[in-house]
């Protein structure tokens, strides 16, 4: 049986000894529950000698505001706790000195993707730099990556850090929120008071899972548009998707697992994917599909597209899907089909006005680059992406936990 770090803490007096008489804050999101769905605020907020004094909240918010990406949330004062909440994707995303003076300890609680674009590990590196310019503890109640630890993708390059490229790492990075703030301390020279609160019976690599409790925890959306093991296990791919003119499936049921357009011919695409580089489709299903978004891009208008299939025991290989590698060769076939299709979408992204969403998405324009070479192969990318892979898996080691 598997037990997360917050109810770990919740469990044991003993392990929250140290907290009492602390002014506590907590940075949560509306996947920060227990095993019975309480949200962590107010799990937290029951155990009388606990002193919460502030919360706050992610991109997304706390509880969970804001359905479209980019959109950013307000601060506010909780109205079941009367403790003010404090937004890290509205006026600021770092946390300012006023908000740092509000508390001792901060919990941090946040169910991550296991994707270096994913926003909350951005968010965590900067909590874990404000704490150590004030003098504040950092406690990372850890949950699982829900993807385990598979290692893929292009290792983010010197300068071109951002709010969806928080360090080194490569798309997949294969650890738990509670090792990457292990990583992130080691790596930035951070004398900071971190602890992680580990859990217990974590175990990554047994199937049907591979990374989430299957069949022992609810599922609770981290973000809107994550709804589903599946969603995550393609993120590291199709969040790609954000920076290019295609629909990633935002405005439909299968956000993220999706990829599509008017104008696209999904059957010679996959038929395209295929002579290029089959051994890169291993372990799941891909089926060409019609979807109509009701929101963002191609809203209300019919795409032909492909959904990756990574559910059915049959189809899905942990150890073999490589969801990066699989979207870059879609971006690949689709240049061989139409080399003048305007796949790249110039749009301010995260902040960001002067570079292209695609490069900041994979922390360099390598990726790009590759795509729009019409003499470079399959081989090509594997040859730039497999060192900066086998550097990762040793670069980590010293912060693994289980």
């Amino acid at each position: 049986m598997i037990r997360f770090g917050l109810d770990r803490l919740l469990a044991d007096p003993a392990l929250r000894r140290p907290l009492a008489g602390r002014r506590l804050a907590l940075l949560a999101h509306p996947a920060s529950v227990t095993r019975d769905l309480t949200h962590s605020l107010d799990a937290l907020a029951a155990l009388p000698e606990l002193r919460l004094a502030a919360a706050f909240g992610p991109q997304h918010g706390l509880r969970g505001d804001k359905q479209d990406n980019m959109v950013e949330s307000p601060d506010y004062v909780d109205p079941l706790h009367g403790i003010p909440v404090f937004s890290l994707y509205g006026e600021v995303r770092r946390p300012t000195d006023a908000m740092m003076d509000t508390f001792d300890v901060l919990l941090v609680d946040l169910q991550d993707l296991g994707c270096r674009i994913y926003t909350f590990i951005t968010t965590l590196r900067y909590v874990l730099e404000a704490a150590a310019a004030h003098g504040k503890a950092v406690w990372v109640l850890d949950r699982p990556n829900p993807v385990g630890r598979p290692v893929e993708g292009l290792t983010l390059r010197p300068g071109w850090e951002s709010f969806v490229g928080a360090g080194a790492m490569p798309m997949r990075h294969g650890l738990t929120l509670g090792e990457l703030a292990r990583w992130f301390v080691a790596t930035l020279k951070l004398d900071v008071d971190c602890r992680v609160v580990e859990m217990d019976g974590w175990q990554p690599d047994a199937a049907p899972g591979h990374g989430w409790p299957l069949g022992e925890r609810s599922w609770v959306n981290p973000s809107p548009n994550a709804p589903n093991l599946s969603m995550a296990r393609a993120y590291a791919g199709t969040v790609m998707l954000e920076g290019t003119t295609l629909s990633e499936g935002r405005g439909t049921t299968r956000p993220l697992e999706l990829l599509g357009a008017p104008d696209l011919d999904a059957r010679a695409l996959i038929a395209e994917m295929r002579a290029l580089a089959p051994h890169w489709l291993q372990g799941c299903a891909l089926r060409d599909c019609w979807f109509e978004p009701t929101f963002h891009k191609h809203a209300g208008r019919l795409c032909h597209g492909v959904q990756i299939h990574v559910e059915d025991p049959a189809h899905y290989a942990h150890a073999a899907f490589r969801p990066w590698r699989l979207t870059a060769l879609a971006f690949k076939a689709l240049r061989r089909l139409a080399p003048d299709y305007p796949l790249w979408r110039d749009f301010p992204y995260e902040y960001e006005h002067e570079r292209l969403a695609i490069d900041l998405i994979n922390g360099s324009p390598l990726l790009r680059e590759w795509v729009d070479d019409a003499a470079a192969t399959p081989a090509d990318l594997d040859a730039l992406a497999l060192p900066d892979e086998a550097a990762w898996r040793d670069a980590r080691r010293e912060c693994l936990l289980y």
